[in-house]
């Protein structure tokens, strides 16, 4: 028999939006009683997504058709993913039976309108329209989890993907996963809210499950261990995990791959809840990548960046700024576009989400160095990162390697509390030979520097003495 199918759709959305799916699956020879479709509460602002994955928890052991063990499927939309990848992460016992998980333009590392839907706009469009005393919420929490570089998907992403013993690999405990998203943005009044590279909602490139770490470390004075590279990658998950992109398809966008699957998606979800091993996997992967060919090759790639600050003791630092250059053939440096979009989380803003047109980025550097680097990647020119980090106080300071105002530990911060640096970054990180640049994915970065009292170097500090 067949594993139940559990459906869970996204925020501020409810479980009838699942209804075609259910009829289309159903067309397919799917049992109806066999699909079971999730109704939560996203608009309620003291629940979080945690909560939701929980009461999924406790809505599955209350089904007597799927149960407290029960091995089954699911299919998610939008925030679905996170919950579902939240009730994954939090215990043990889990893993193992979710088998299948075909994910809906998932908004898996969040949303580039998760911080507007804070605002007054979100909570006129979005807000819950029963009159009392929350009237027009618009479930606070769960937008703080949504919101672009967030701590929840930081840490999430630490907990499923970035560890040691990953949700989703090859071994027979791990789910098989089937990413889609649409190609198109949204019409009508809604198209005020569409950004570049997205389905209207979500990013392509924080779609899929296939992520990095890389580490650049620049601290000093016997913080930075080193038999460590200061530029690693810690990508500890890739040993085992499964390649999991999304695949285009084409005409859709954020609501209508719900309301509207075409039947080109609904077979590829069909013969996707067939698959039993990993040869099968391969296969269907192998015929979804000739199905989305071209809709791929017409699409800008971008990928997506979430970056850390945080000092040795693992602090975050509030007030910092990278920059990435290319050095030409006269040896100076060139500014590479990437922090036109970035987003600093409200909450932390130690963490910073960019979004990356490779596409435009690759063509410009093409005929800046007059080389096709669309078909010569190896002959992309080499990197520098600028970094510039502001405490706030002249008494306390960040520093490390290659400075330009600190060139030695006994140097001086400016009076602003400003210190900077530049340094050339490695074509690769680690052993695994991993590149910053990975089209349709999102890369983790931490950036480690030192956090000390001033002046550096010195005896003494102006923060404490003895009498």
């Amino acid at each position: 028999m067949a594993n139940p199918i559990v459906l869970i759709h996204g925020y501020s959305d409810t479980g009838f939006s699942f209804e075609p799916w259910r009829d289309a699956l159903v067309a397919r020879g799917y049992d109806r009683d066999n699909i079971h479709i999730c109704n939560y509460r996203s608009l309620t602002n003291e629940i979080t997504i945690k909560d939701i994955a929980e009461g999924l928890d406790r809505a599955l052991r209350a089904n007597p058709k799927v149960g407290a063990e029960q091995p089954f499927d699911a299919i998610v939309h939008s925030t679905g993913m996170l919950v579902i990848r939240q009730w994954l992460s939090t215990y043990p016992a889990r893993r193992g039976r979710l088998k299948r998980l075909i994910a809906l333009a998932p908004a898996t590392f969040g949303s580039p309108l998760a911080h507007q839907g804070r605002g007054v706009m979100g909570a006129l469009f979005k807000g819950d329209k029963r009159v009392g005393p929350d009237f027009l919420e618009v479930g606070d929490l769960v937008l703080d989890g949504l919101e672009l570089g967030s701590r929840f998907t930081w840490e999430l992403t630490h907990q499923d993907l970035l560890c040691e013993t990953p949700q989703f690999g090859l071994d027979e405990t791990s789910p098989y996963v089937f990413i889609f998203c649409g190609t198109e943005a949204y019409g009508g009044f809604r198209r005020l809210i569409n950004e570049p590279g997205t389905d209207g909602t979500v990013r392509w490139a924080g779609c899929g499950l296939t992520t990095q770490k890389l580490i650049i470390d620049l601290t000093r004075d016997g913080a930075h261990d080193p038999a460590k590279s200061r530029f690693r990658s810690d990508n500890i998950a890739s040993r085992d995990t499964l390649p999991m992109p999304f695949w285009p398809i084409a005409g859709l966008n954020h609501g209508t791959i719900v309301s509207e699957p075409t039947p080109e998606l609904v077979s590829m979800v069909a013969d996707a809840l067939r698959v039993e091993n990993a040869d099968q996997f391969g296969t269907w992967q192998a015929q979804a990548k000739q199905t989305t060919t071209e809709t791929m090759k017409n699409l800008p790639a971008w990928q997506q960046f979430v970056v850390r600050g945080v000092d040795e003791r693992g602090d975050p630092i509030s007030d910092y700024f990278i920059e990435l250059y290319w050095r030409d053939t006269q040896g100076a440096l060139r500014p590479i576009p990437f922090d036109f979009e970035v987003h600093a989380y409200r909450a932390d803003p130690s963490l910073r989400c960019f979004h990356v047109n490779l596409t435009g980025l690759t063509r410009e550097l093409s005929h800046e160095t007059g080389k096709d680097l669309e078909k010569e990647p190896d002959a992309f020119p080499p990197l520098w990162v600028r970094v510039i980090a502001r405490s706030g106080s002249a008494l306390v300071g960040y520093h490390g390697v290659n400075s330009e105002r600190l060139p030695d530990p006994a140097g001086a911060m400016n009076k602003e509390g400003v210190w900077d640096a530049e340094i050339s970054l490695p074509e690769t990180f680690g052993k695994q030979g991993v590149r910053l640049f990975f089209p349709f994915t999102t890369t983790f970065i931490e950036l480690r520097l030192n956090r000390d009292p001033t002046p550096f170097g010195a005896e003494l500090c102006d923060i404490i003495t003895f009498l």
